[in-house]
C-alpha cells in the first residue's frame, strides 16, 4: 500500500485537550512520542483527537486507517472509576482545502468504534492493531478524528495507505500501477494495458484490479511478432539458424532441412541450392530435391502374340524427401531410323501420366515396328527442375526400355482388383439373475445390423456390447455398454424382447416402451480418451452469429461471464448467460473450460441450470446455458434481508432438493453445493450449477470419489470429506444443510468470521451451527439431521424432499420457531465491563448485530444508554422506526439475549 499519513509524527488538534498530552513511550528500549488520555473518574468524557489535512490521490477513494494503540482495563480501576470505557471511534470528514485549525465536530461522520482484543492490566502491556475502512472519498482530501468517552488508552502510531495493483506484464501486456477497486460498487475496477514491443494483439488488451490490490481475469492477449519469440516478458527476435513466421506466442522454429541458415529476427528459412518447396508447401516445411530414376524398368510379354504387354518398374531410389512421386509413360514408335510420339495409336491404361501405381498396361501395338518407352519420376518440386542446373552425381530421372514386337490382336483387358470386406457384428448379452446369482453370457453372431433377442426374463438386468469383428475373426473397437431391464410383469399380449439396430454409433431401440426402462447414469466426461467426443455427445453446437454478448456480468476462472441473447434458427430468441475462454489459452485450459458443459449436457431437470449449447468450432469458445435474472441465492437473500415469509424460503430449499435428488438419482457428486452456486430466476425458482468440482461416483451406492489435492470449500463440506477427501451424496446432504442454514439466515456466511481451522475444530468438537432467527423448529432439526457424524444416518436426498413437500403442504408446521440465542450467533466485538453488559454504548451494540443505520433512531428517542435498550418492548421498537420485520425481530431478539447475558461471554469454546 501507499502511505498517505503516518502519525504521530504529523500535527495534530486536541478539543478538551486538558487531560490529553503527548507523552513519550518506551517500547523494547526505544522511544516512542504517543497521545494518552485517562480520565476514566470523570463523567461525560468527549476528547478528539484530529489529524492534519491529508491530500488524496484522485483515483484513491478507499483508503486504509492502521491503528496502534493500548487500552488499560476499567477493572484495574477502583470503585471510582464507575464511567470507564474500553473502546474510542473514529471519525472522518472530507474537503477541498486545509481549514487548518477549524474544528466542527458536525463535520465528521463515524468509521467504527475500535475496542481492543488485548486490554492492558496494570502488570502487562498489551499492543492492539486495528486496521479499518473509509471508503467513497471523493473530495481533494480528509481528515481523521478519534473520539474519545471515557478510555484510559494511548495512541501509538497511525498510518493511512491505499492499495494498488503494482505496475505489471502479464501475457506480454504492460499494466501501469492502479488504484485498487473503489468501494463495493467498484469490486473490479477495468484497467487498459499496452503490448510490449514487438508484440500484437487482435483486441485491446485489459485486466481487472481487485479491491485487494490483486490483478485477475486478463483479457486480450498479446502475441510475438513473426520473427520474434516470447522470452520471459518481452519479445526477442529469432536466433540465428531459426525462424518463426506467425504471430504467437510459440518459440523460434529450428530452421528445417536442406535450408540456408539466415541472421536473426528471420521469418522463414529458404532453401538451400538445388533445393525447392511446390508451391502448396508451407514456407515452414523442409525443402526437397528432384527424384532420381526409377528403377528395373521391365516388360511382361505373355500376351505379346495378341499385341500386349504390362511395364512395370521399381521407386526411385532417392524420392527427394517427398511423398508425392507420380510418374509419367512415354511411347515412341520407329520405322527404321525415323521415330515419333505413339499418339492414340497405342492404349496406355489406366493413364499415360499422374500414374501412382508403378505398372501400366499396354495395348493396341502394331507388329514389325520397334517401340521405345520412356518412365518418368515426378514430384511436387520437379517443375523446377528446368529452373536450374541439376546437382552433380544425380542420376537422371528417367529410365528406358526399347523393343522390337510381332504380333496379331487388338485388346487387352486390365481388370482393376476389388478387394471385398465383409464386417460381422458380436452382439454380447449378458445376462444377470440376482435371485440366482447367476451370470450367463450370451454372445451372437450377426452379418446384418439389427437383430430381435426374444425371450427375456422379467424384472431381470441386462446389458448390450456391440463389437465388430475383422474378416479374420480378430476383434475392432467395441461400443460403451447400454443398460436395459425389463419389467416385473410383461403384458399378457406382448413378449419380453429386445430389438437392437446396430450402427457406428451402437444406437440401440427396443420394441415398446412399456417393456423396458432404460437406466440413464452420468457419464464422467473425463474417462473420454478424447475429451472433444464428449462435448460432441453431451452438447449442442451453437454457430457464434446467434450468439449476441450485451453486457459483462461476472469474471470467471477462464474469462468474462456476460448476459447476451441467443437467437438460432428453430429457437425462441431468448436471454442467455455466455461463459468466455479469454484469449492465449491452452488446449489443456479450453478442455477443462468445456468439461462443465459436457456435465450440464447430460442433465435435464428444472432444478438444474440448463446448457444451451457450446460453441467449440471457432476461435473463441464460449458456453451458453440459461439466464437467471435474480442471480446467486446468497446475493439476493443478502439484499432482502427480513422481508421474506419462511414459507417462501421452504419453497427455495425444496426447489434446490429436487434438482439435487435428481443429481443423486445419477449416482453423481456435486462436492461444491453452497448458496453462491444456487441461481435465481424471475419466478424464485433455484437452480443448481457451477460443476466445476464435480465428480461421478462409482457403480457402488457407497462409492466414494477420492482427490488428489485442491482446494475444499471446508465452511460447506462434511468431516469426513475434509479429512479423507472422500465424497458422497452423504457429503452433499451436509452441504446442503448448511444451505439450509444460509437461507434462513438471509445469505449470513456460515461460521461468520471463524478461520477454517476453527471451524474444523469445532465441528470434531460436535459444535453445530445454531438456529438462524426466525428460523422454523422443523426446519433447523432437518438441518442437524443433515449435520450428523455418522454419514450412513443422515436423510438422503429423495427422504429431504419428502420431508419439506410435507412442510409447505402443511404451512402451520412452520409455526413454531426454534430457539435463538444472540449470544452464540452474533460475534460480540466485547466481553467485558463493570456494568455486566458486553457494550459500552448503543451504537456499539447495534453495530455488532449490523444495525448501525439506526444509530440515529435511538439517539432522537432518547435511549443513549444500554440499560434504556433493555426496557424496550416491541412497541417502542417500531414506535423509534424500525419497520422491517426481520429488521425488528432482528434487535428484539438481540435484547432477549442481551436480559440473560452475564458480563463476560465467551463466543466459541473453539
Amino acid at each position: 500500500g501507499h502511505s498517505l499519513l503516518t502519525l504521530p509524527c504529523s500535527v495534530v488538534l486536541w478539543r478538551r485537550s486538558l487531560s490529553c498530552c503527548m507523552l513519550p513511550f518506551i517500547l523494547n528500549g526505544s522511544q516512542l512520542y504517543t497521545y494518552s488520555v485517562c480520565n476514566v473518574g470523570e463523567h461525560e468524557q468527549d476528547n478528539w483527537l484530529r489529524t492534519t489535512f491529508i491530500q488524496r490521490r484522485p483515483s484513491a477513494s478507499r483508503v486504509f486507517v492502521e491503528l496502534q494503540f493500548i487500552v488499560r482495563d476499567c477493572n484495574s480501576f477502583d470503585g471510582s472509576s464507575l464511567t470507564c470505557k474500553e473502546t474510542f471511534n473514529l471519525f472522518s470528514s472530507e474537503s477541498d482545502a486545509d481549514i487548518g485549525t477549524s474544528f466542527r465536530k458536525g463535520q465528521f461522520k463515524k468509521v467504527a468504534t475500535i475496542a481492543p482484543d488485548e486490554i492492558t492490566s496494570r502488570n502487562e502491556l498489551r499492543i492492539n492493531r486495528e486496521t479499518r475502512v473509509v471508503e467513497s472519498l471523493s473530495r481533494k482530501g480528509f481528515y481523521l478524528a478519534f473520539q474519545d468517552i471515557g478510555a484510559c488508552m494511548a495512541l501509538l502510531s497511525v498510518r493511512v495507505y491505499y492499495k494498488t495493483c503494482p505496475a505489471t506484464i502479464k501475457s506480454l501486456a504492460a499494466f501501469p500501477e492502479t488504484v485498487a477497486g473503489g468501494g463495493v460498487n467498484q469490486a473490479l475496477r477495468e484497467v487498459a494495458g499496452a503490448c510490449v514491443e514487438n508484440a500484437v494483439s487482435e483486441e485491446s488488451p485489459r485486466i481487472y484490479c481487485t479491491m485487494d490490490g490483486e490483478w485477475v481475469v486478463p483479457v486480450g492477449q498479446c502475441q510475438c511478432k513473426p520473427g520474434y519469440e516470447a522470452v520471459n516478458d518481452t519479445c526477442r527476435d529469432c536466433q540465428p539458424g531459426f525462424f518463426k513466421a506467425f504471430v504467437s506466442n510459440d518459440a523460434c522454429e529450428l530452421c528445417p532441412v536442406n535450408t540456408k541458415l539466415l541472421s536473426s529476427g528471420a521469418l522463414f528459412c529458404p532453401c538451400a541450392e538445388d533445393f525447392y518447396r511446390a508451391p502448396d508447401d508451407p514456407t515452414t516445411g523442409p525443402c526437397s530435391g528432384l527424384p532420381s530414376a526409377p528403377r528395373e524398368l521391365v516388360a511382361t510379354t505373355t500376351q505379346l502374340a495378341a499385341g500386349k504387354l504390362q511395364l512395370s518398374w521399381s521407386p526411385p531410389e532417392d524420392t527427394g524427401g517427398r511423398s508425392d512421386i507420380s510418374y509419367s509413360v512415354e511411347c515412341r514408335r520407329c520405322e527404321g531410323t525415323a521415330c515419333q510420339p505413339c499418339g492414340e495409336k497405342v492404349r496406355l491404361e489406366p493413364a499415360s501420366s499422374g500414374l501412382v501405381d508403378t505398372r501400366v498396361a499396354v495395348s493396341e501395338l502394331e507388329p514389325h515396328l520397334n517401340y521405345t518407352f520412356t518412365v518418368e519420376a515426378h514430384s511436387g518440386v520437379s517443375l523446377f527442375a528446368s529452373q536450374g542446373t541439376p546437382r552433380s552425381n544425380r542420376p537422371p530421372s528417367t529410365s528406358t526400355l526399347t523393343t522390337a514386337l510381332h504380333y496379331t490382336g487388338r485388346s487387352l483387358y486390365l481388370g482393376v482388383i476389388v478387394v471385398v470386406v465383409v464386417v460381422v457384428v458380436v452382439v454380447e448379452l449378458l445376462y444377470y439373475d440376482d435371485n440366482l446369482d447367476v451370470t450367463t453370457y450370451t454372445v451372437l453372431i450377426l452379418e446384418k445390423s439389427s437383430v430381435q433377442i426374444s425371450d427375456l426374463s422379467p424384472g431381470t438386468a441386462y446389458l448390450f456390447r456391440v463389437q465388430a469383428l475383422s474378416p479374420e475373426g480378430s476383434p475392432g473397437g467395441s461400443s460403451i455398454e447400454d443398460e436395459f431391464e425389463t419389467l416385473t410383469e410383461v403384458p399378457p399380449l406382448c413378449l419380453s424382447c429386445i430389438c437392437i439396430v446396430l450402427s457406428i454409433m451402437s444406437i440401440y431401440s427396443y420394441s415398446s416402451p412399456e417393456q423396458l426402462k432404460p437406466l440413464k447414469t452420468y457419464v464422467d466426461p473425463h474417462t473420454y480418451e478424447d475429451p472433444n467426443m464428449a462435448i460432441l455427445k453431451f452438447a449442442s453446437e451453437i454457430h457464434p452469429s446467434h450468439v449476441t454478448k450485451q453486457k459483462v456480468i461476472g469474471a470467471g476462472e477462464f474469462g468474462e461471464v456476460y448476459r447476451g441473447i441467443l437467437k438460432a434458427p428453430g429457437r425462441k430468441e431468448g436471454a442467455v448467460a455466455i461463459k468466455t475462454l479469454k484469449p492465449g489459452y491452452s488446449e489443456k485450459q479450453r478442455q477443462d473450460f468445456l468439461s462443465e458443459a459436457s456435465i450440464m449436457g447430460q442433465f435435464s431437470h428444472q432444478n438444474i441450470i440448463r446448457l444451451e449449447g457450446v460453441v467449440t468450432k471457432f476461435k473463441h469458445a464460449m458456453i451458453v446455458t440459461e439466464y437467471m435474472e435474480n442471480g446467486a441465492l446468497d446475493k439476493y437473500l443478502k439484499d432482502r434481508d427480513g422481508e421474506m415469509p419462511s414459507f417462501q424460503l421452504v419453497g427455495m430449499m425444496h426447489g434446490i432438493a429436487a434438482g439435487m435428488k435428481y443429481l443423486s438419482d445419477m449416482s453423481y457428486v456435486h462436492r461444491d453445493l453452497a448458496a453462491r452456486n444456487i441461481l435465481v430466476n424471475n419466478n424464485l425458482e433455484c437452480k443448481v450449477s457451477d460443476f466445476g468440482l464435480s465428480r461421478v461416483l462409482e457403480d457402488d451406492p457407497e462409492g466414494t470419489y477420492t482427490t488428489s489435492g485442491g482446494k475444499i470449500p471446508i465452511r460447506w463440506t462434511a468431516p469426513e470429506a475434509i479429512a479423507y477427501r472422500k465424497f458422497t451424496s452423504a457429503s452433499d446432504v451436509w452441504s446442503f444443510g448448511i444451505v439450509m442454514w444460509e437461507v434462513m439466515a438471509f445469505g449470513e456466511r456460515p461460521y461468520w468470521d471463524m478461520s477454517n481451522c476453527e471451524v474444523m475444530k469445532a465441528i470434531n468438537e460436535a459444535f453445530r451451527l445454531p438456529a438462524p432467527m426466525d428460523c422454523p423448529s422443523a426446519v433447523y432439526q432437518l438441518m442437524l439431521q443433515c449435520w450428523l457424524q455418522d454419514r450412513s444416518k443422515r436423510p438422503r436426498f429423495p427422504d429431504i424432499v419428502s420431508l419439506l413437500d410435507k412442510l409447505l403442504r402443511s404451512p402451520e408446521s412452520l409455526k413454531a420457531i426454534a430457539d435463538f440465542d444472540p449470544r452464540v450467533s452474533i460475534r460480540l466485538p466485547s466481553t467485558s465491563g463493570s456494568d455486566g453488559l458486553p457494550f459500552r454504548s448503543v451504537s456499539e451494540w447495534l453495530e455488532s448485530i449490523k444495525m448501525s443505520q439506526y444509530s440515529e433512531n435511538f439517539t432522537c428517542a432518547g435511549v443513549v444508554t444500554m440499560d434504556q435498550v433493555l426496557q424496550m418492548k416491541n412497541v417502542d421498537i417500531k414506535n423509534i422506526g424500525v419497520r422491517l420485520p426481520g429488521h425488528l425481530k432482528r434487535i428484539a431478539y438481540s435484547i432477549l439475549g442481551l436480559k440473560d447475558q452475564t458480563s463476560t461471554l465467551s463466543v466459541f469454546a473453539v
